[in-house]
């Protein structure tokens, strides 16, 4: 027994996980992708069964993943991010969210044939997307930062409250339908409610305030906020079930407001986290599923019922809540077209079955059914459509990878021209207006002020932005922003212009550990590249074509010559950096830090 459990464990690992990685190697929805794997491995092939291997550990396990990764959701919800936009993400989580509670009644009742009890319990949970859907969904379509924060907002705000929203209706059911309900149990509700908010406050601003005093080591921080999530979320949940999931957002809200030091490193741990708990807990729930429910799914009422929900009552909702907001059409479009439904559905849904059953309404059966239908339908529809639509909307960034540099300089404008001449979208951070001047002069998207402020973040907007280089006199740094920015672009990603020579060739042994990759040669450093423009050096683009080959390039190039980076056809950068050099292909094109021509050093010459 204890060997089929590892081997079932292991297997919804290496599900998740592969599946993650598939969906990043080729460009498709992790989420779509996660589902087709556990429903392969479970109900088709019979490789595992989450719920009976598990037993009375599936539900809890479920249930603190799904209360982490909405935790993990909520510390990216700093108010700094939607000014300007209150006004519609309040419409939407309140007037929004209960029109998609009755439209989405109304269709679970005249036309999936729901009771009235069960349509208007299936009603309100409907209203949750959540962010185990929605997030994988923003990282892989890249919007611009309006439209990505009211998705994400919504998302993560809307979740627990289509919950209760839920659990509201069941309440409301018992009380005009069972003699031994009163009005009491409303109000319980509304009691246990309001003190998971208050729970999950005085958790989180008890935490930001011993963080931020030092009362916590930092060994401890990561499993000290861990256990007390879960925590926050028990006992909430043993009071008014449900109740759990608005109490962890509140703590996280609450921390992602507070001005603590180390808030970044958390949102990365947790992050990581959630990224592996949402890859097991997909291939979890969709392997325990049965070929009975799978079959269910493709009867004619609850395909029209999800079509309903796609296409009137999503679409009617947002489309009213935003009316005399200051949301183009086309945000409006996109935002009321985007809802996938996720784990917290799958996961609620089997509990109210129960609780609807239990209660009387046979007609609860096909409940699970009926959200397997919807889940699936959302993540492949707006899966597959998001990017697609964004960018036709022209409310997704451009496409080409872009180039974030840090420091103002005679170099990295003259870098930053010369990609901007190649279609490379570039932007020149720095903290001094003085240095700025001539990527001012010279046209250049530029920001004034420091990257590694909480300011930064939120008033810059860095998803057009693939590759960033730090080119600041200083190494150190340097080496500061591009660790910082490790877990967000990748180390592959980040480059750092060496200052000092000597400094480069004595940290050789931990250089490749600290910092960016080190650009160009040994040679290049900050001084010498910036010494070369004022000797009249110019970036030079140069084509490789059939005739004229990489290796016939390197051959004929005068020695002053310093290479600089690759431009594929299709847009990618590749930059040469210190003991690894791309090599170029026919249809590349060389972007190089080349000598004047010779006609050109003597007119300087005879001067």
């Amino acid at each position: 027994m204890l060997d089929s459990m590892l081997f079932h464990l292991m297997m919804i690992g290496l599900l998740g996980i592969i599946s993650q990685w598939i969906s990043w190697r080729f460009r498709l929805p992790a989420i779509v992708i996660m589902s087709v794997a556990g429903l392969i491995a479970g109900p088709v092939l019979g490789l595992i069964n989450p719920e009976e291997d598990f037993e009375q550990l599936f539900k809890p396990v479920v249930s603190i993943a799904v209360a982490i990764i909405l935790y993990e959701g909520s510390l990216n919800l700093n108010l700094q991010e939607i000014k300007g936009l209150k006004q519609p993400i309040i419409r939407i989580i309140t007037l929004g969210a209960l029109l998609a509670w009755i439209f989405g009644s109304l269709a679970a009742r005249y036309v999936a044939g729901l009771s009235w009890a069960a349509a208007l319990v299936i009603g309100g949970l409907f209203v949750v997307t959540g962010p185990t859907v929605i997030l994988p969904l923003l990282r892989q379509a890249k919007l611009k930062q309006r439209t990505s924060a009211i998705l994400k907002w919504e998302g993560i705000i809307v979740d627990p409250l289509g919950a209760l929203l839920a659990v509201f209706a069941f309440e409301i059911i018992k009380v005009f339908t069972h003699s031994e309900f009163h009005l009491t149990a409303l109000f319980i509700f509304f009691a246990a409610s309001l003190f998971a908010v208050l729970l999950g406050w005085a958790l989180g601003k008890g935490i930001g305030l011993m963080v931020e005093k030092g009362a916590i080591p930092e060994f401890l921080k990561a499993p000290f906020v861990f256990v007390l999530v879960i925590a926050c979320f028990t006992i909430s949940d043993e009071l008014m079930h449900e109740t759990g999931l608005l109490a962890v957002t509140a703590m996280g809200m609450t921390m992602a407001n507070m001005p603590i030091p180390s808030i970044k490193d958390m949102r990365h741990f947790k992050e990581n986290v959630s990224i592996l708990l949402i890859s097991s807990i997909f291939i979890m729930l969709t392997a325990s599923l049965s070929l009975d429910v799978l079959v269910q799914i493709f009867e004619w009422h609850i395909l029209l019922f999800v079509a309903l929900m796609l296409f009137v009552v999503r679409p009617l909702s947002i489309w009213i809540s935003t009316i005399g907001t200051d949301l183009t059409a086309k945000e409006r479009g996109l935002v009321g077209w985007i809802a996938p439904r996720g784990i917290v559905a799958l996961t609620v849904s089997g509990y109210f079955a129960d609780s609807l059953l239990r209660a009387g309404y046979e007609d609860a059966r096909i409940v699970t059914s009926l959200t397997l239908a919807l889940v699936f339908a959302t993540v492949c529809a707006h899966g597959f459509s998001i990017s697609w639509l964004a960018k036709r909307w022209k409310l997704a960034v451009d496409s080409q990878p872009g180039v974030l540099v840090v420091g103002s300089n005679d170099f990295t404008v003259g870098l930053a021209v010369a990609l901007n001449e190649a279609n490379v979208p570039v932007l020149i951070v720095d903290e001094s207006w003085r240095r700025l001047q001539k990527a001012r002069a010279a046209g250049l998207s530029f920001y004034h002020g420091e990257i590694l402020s909480e300011q930064a973040e939120y008033e810059m907007d860095r998803t057009p932005y693939e590759y960033m280089i730090a080119a600041t006199d200083d190494d150190a740094y340097n080496a500061l922003v591009c660790n910082t920015f490790v877990p967000e672009m990748g180390r592959n990603n980040l480059f750092q212009l060496s200052a000092d020579t000597d400094r480069q060739l004595a940290s050789g042994d931990y250089s490749h550990a600290i910092g960016g990759s080190i650009l160009f040669s040994e040679e290049a450093t900050w001084a010498e590249l910036n010494k070369k423009l004022k000797q009249h050096y110019i970036f030079r683009k140069t084509e490789l074509t059939a005739r004229y080959s990489y290796e016939q390039y390197v051959k004929e190039r005068a020695r002053e010559t310093i290479l600089l980076l690759i431009l594929k056809p299709d847009g990618k950068v590749l930059f040469y950096v210190k003991d690894n050099s791309p090599k170029g292909e026919e249809g590349d094109i060389i972007v190089s830090l080349s000598p004047p021509a010779r006609e050109g050093r003597k007119k300087q010459q005879k001067s």
